[in-house]
C-alpha cells in the first residue's frame, strides 16, 4: 500500500508517519510538505533512513509537481490529507495565505487524487470549524459550521469542498474533526509547549484574557491511531469527530503544568484575549467509538507527563525554533527563509 501524506513534517503529521512506519508493515509513504514556518526536517530524523519513507518539498498548491509526483509514485492507493497553515493568531494578521492553502491546496489535491483514481482521500480537518459553545453542549458531526476566525473559515471551506467531491464525482473521501491536541514535537507558539518551554526558560506565560476558554484536549499518538482507524474502516462521505473527552480551561491546563513543573503561580500573566476567541470546544465522539471501535488510551495525567519529559530532554529542537536559528539553516540547505 502507498500512501500520500501531506503536511508530513508538522507536528501531527510527524507523529503519523512514524506510527505507520512503526504499525503497517506493508505501507510505503511519500510526505508532501513544503517545509513552511511549523515544518521540521527533525521531526523525522529517526525514520529518514526507512527505505519506505520519502519526502518531497512540495506545495498542494502546485498542481503541475503534484501530478509529477502521483504519476511517478503511482499507484497511490490513499491520501491522507494534513497540510495545512493552522495558527489562529497568524490568520487574524493576514487571512490570505489560509484561503490559498486550505481552500485552494485541498481543491487542488482532491482534483489530483481524482485524476489519478486515489482509491481513498481523508481529509483531516479541526473543531474550530463548528465555531463556540456555551456551557453546556457537544460538537456533533452534524453540527452546522460555523467558524469564527479566517483560519477556521479556510477549514469550513476545505470541509466543504471534500463534502462536494463525493456528492458531485462519488469520490471516496472521508473527513475527521479533532480536538486539540498536544504531546512531542508540537511547535512552541501553542498553548502547552509555550508554557511548558517558556517554564524551562524561566519566561512567563501569557494567559489569554481571563483564562477559561475551554478546549477539549487529546494526547497526539489517539489521534494519529484514530486517523488510521479511519482510513482502513470509516464510510466514504461522512465525518468522524475525535475526542478525548477531557475538557480543561486555559488556566487548569496552567495550573496542572505549574504542578507537574514545581514552578509558581506567579509565572502566570495575563494578556488582553484575541480577537476571535472561542468560549468553548467540546466534542462528541461517539459515532467513532461506536461505529469504529477507537477509543482515546492515553490520560490526560500521563499525555502531559509524557509531553513535559520530552521537552525537558529536547532543548536543542526547541531552543532552535524559539530562537530562530533553525530558519538559517533551512536559508543555507534550501535557499529560502521559513515564514
Amino acid at each position: 500500500m502507498r500512501i500520500v501524506v501531506t503536511g508530513g513534517l508538522g507536528f501531527i503529521g510527524s507523529h503519523l508517519i512514524r506510527w505507520i512506519l512503526e504499525h503497517q508493515a506493508a505501507v510505503e509513504i511519500i510526505n508532501v510538505d513544503a517545509l513552511t514556518y511549523a515544518g521540521n526536517l527533525s521531526n523525522l530524523d529517526d525514520v529518514v533512513d526507512d527505505p519506505r519513507y520519502q519526502w518531497h518539498r512540495l506545495s498542494i498548491t502546485d498542481r503541475p509537481g503534484l501530478e509529477s509526483l502521483f504519476r511517478d509514485h503511482g499507484p497511490i492507493d490513499a491520501v491522507m490529507h494534513l497540510a495545512a497553515e493552522s495558527h489562529v493568531d497568524r490568520s487574524i494578521q493576514s487571512g490570505v495565505p489560509f484561503v490559498e492553502t486550505n481552500v485552494l491546496g485541498t481543491q487542488i489535491l482532491l482534483e489530483v487524487a481524482r485524476a489519478f483514481r486515489v482509491s481513498r482521500f481523508l481529509h483531516v480537518s479541526t473543531d474550530e470549524v463548528y465555531g463556540t459553545l456555551g456551557e453546556s453542549g457537544y460538537f456533533r458531526e452534524d453540527t452546522p459550521l460555523s467558524p469564527n476566525s479566517p483560519y477556521s473559515a479556510s477549514k469550513a471551506g476545505s470541509d466543504l469542498l471534500a463534502r462536494a467531491a463525493f456528492e458531485t464525482y462519488g469520490q471516496d473521501v472521508v473527513v475527521t474533526r479533532c480536538s486539540n491536541n498536544y504531546g512531542p514535537y508540537q511547535f512552541p507558539e501553542k498553548l502547552i509547549p509555550l508554557f511548558v518551554t517558556n517554564g524551562l526558560d524561566g519566561e512567563p506565560w501569557p494567559l489569554y484574557g481571563d483564562g477559561h476558554n475551554v478546549r477539549d484536549w487529546l494526547y497526539v499518538e489517539d489521534h494519529v491511531r484514530a486517523l488510521w482507524t479511519v482510513l482502513e474502516r470509516g464510510h466514504a462521505g461522512e465525518v468522524y469527530n475525535i475526542g478525548g473527552s477531557n475538557e480543561r480551561s486555559n488556566r487548569e491546563v496552567a495550573n496542572t503544568l505549574i504542578s507537574h513543573m514545581g514552578l509558581s503561580q506567579s509565572v502566570i500573566v495575563p494578556v488582553k484575549d484575541r480577537l476571535g476567541h472561542d468560549r468553548r470546544y467540546a466534542m462528541d465522539a461517539t459515532k467513532i467509538q461506536k461505529t469504529l471501535g477507537w477509543h482515546p488510551e492515553v490520560s490526560w495525567e500521563q499525555g502531559l507527563e509524557l509531553t513535559v519529559q520530552w521537552y525537558r530532554s529536547h532543548r536543542t529542537w526547541w531552543q532552535s525554533i524559539k530562537s530562530g536559528t533553525y530558519k538559517d539553516y533551512y536559508r543555507d540547505q534550501y535557499g529560502s527563509v521559513l515564514d
